[in-house]
């Protein structure tokens, strides 16, 4: 997985702060932590107006670069400010973003065909986000075929299909699936990214849904994604996903003692509630229904942590298991989980 690390951001505001105030070693601070962590990019976005963004841009980058040689990801909406900045780094990174809205792809493109920088390009254009998988594809392919124009390799692209918030959908992630399935098959040395956790805006215990959808979003081809590198429960999860697709996928009563010793120790826990996602997914694990005709997700917690024992805890695994149900589309708008959190059966104790 590719791990472009979200810390230094503007709209953060203790970044902004820290921006407002010069305090380099904040920046740098948050640059040795997710360099540490296993990020594979450093994003860098000032947040300030277009005016003051190319210096202040600068000045995060310097910090940056003192203290880190990995990559960095220059984010701005601005193709303007990301044609200036982007040279100014020591070393060939990632554009963050592009789209097909206005002339963002002629300002930019051009300016990268002949360098080693990667881009993040957004499946929107001019009419706004696209509402459908087959006007999202339509996107993509004027996409390609601009990249295709300009000599942009489909290796150097991060196509991000817009994840958008569970809640509001009655189908789960159905769409953002078929996308970016459709997308790893007609191109396989791209890369498909995100940033995980706009998938669960304005729902309870957030982490269960980014973790439940980061999981989902890799079986169908996502290798590159935003997030916070300091945090260990995804870290761990995608490590245990890459494991179990690298077994070659999720069986029945699959026998877990590999794909367990194929990663480091602290990330065995985690193995079991990526095969509970990836099974539910795939059909391999049943879950019996209620009398209400809803998912037991009690008892098929409890069957599972019985067949295999884990230190992954049993609150969490219940709670990822009802995320996984709203993401698949079996639970309209959430409701179901949104229920268990406020009967208090997932998320932190009250």
């Amino acid at each position: 997985m590719i791990v472009i690390g979200e810390k230094i951001n503007g709209s953060i505001p203790s970044v902004a702060e820290a921006i407002a105030k010069r305090d380099a070693d904040f920046i740098k601070q948050r640059a040795i932590a997710q360099t540490e962590a296993g990020a594979t990019f450093i994003d860098c976005c000032a947040s300030v107006p277009e005016a003051e963004e190319v210096e202040t841009l600068k000045w995060m980058i310097d910090c940056i670069q003192e203290v880190t040689d990995l990559p960095i990801a220059v984010d701005s909406p601005s193709p303007v400010v990301l044609k200036e900045i982007f040279p100014y780094c020591k070393r060939p990174g990632l554009i963050n973003s592009v789209s097909m809205e206005g002339d963002k792809v002629d300002i930019l493109f051009p300016a990268i065909a002949d360098t080693e920088w990667e881009v993040a390009a957004l499946l929107c254009d001019d009419t706004g986000i696209p509402k459908s998988a087959a006007d999202r594809l339509r996107v993509f392919d004027n996409l390609m075929a601009k990249a295709k124009e300009y000599g942009i390799a489909p290796s150097r692209i991060h196509i991000d299909p817009l994840i958008e918030m569970l809640c509001t959908s009655e189908d789960g992630i159905a769409m953002n699936e078929e996308v970016m399935s459709t997308i790893r098959k007609q191109y396989p040395d791209i890369h498909i990214t995100g940033a995980v956790s706009n998938i669960s805006f304005n729902l309870p215990v957030r982490k269960l849904v980014n973790q439940g959808f980061t999981i989902l979003a890799m079986n169908c081809g996502l290798d590159s994604a935003i997030f916070d590198p300091l945090n260990k429960d995804l870290m761990g999860l995608i490590e245990a996903t890459e494991a179990i697709q690298a077994a070659g996928g999720v069986v029945a009563d699959m026998d877990l003692a590999p794909i367990e010793a194929k990663v480091q120790e602290k990330n065995k826990k985690y193995v079991l509630p990526a095969y509970a996602v990836l099974g539910l997914k795939h059909e391999v694990i049943e879950a019996e229904m209620d009398e209400y005709d809803e998912y037991d997700v009690d008892a098929l917690t409890a069957s599972l942590l019985e067949k295999y024992p884990s230190e992954y805890a049993e609150r969490d695994l219940k709670g990822l298991i009802y995320a996984t149900i709203a993401l698949l589309g079996e639970d309209d708008f959430c409701m179901n989980y949104i229920s268990a959190y406020r009967d208090g059966e997932i998320g932190p104790v009250k």
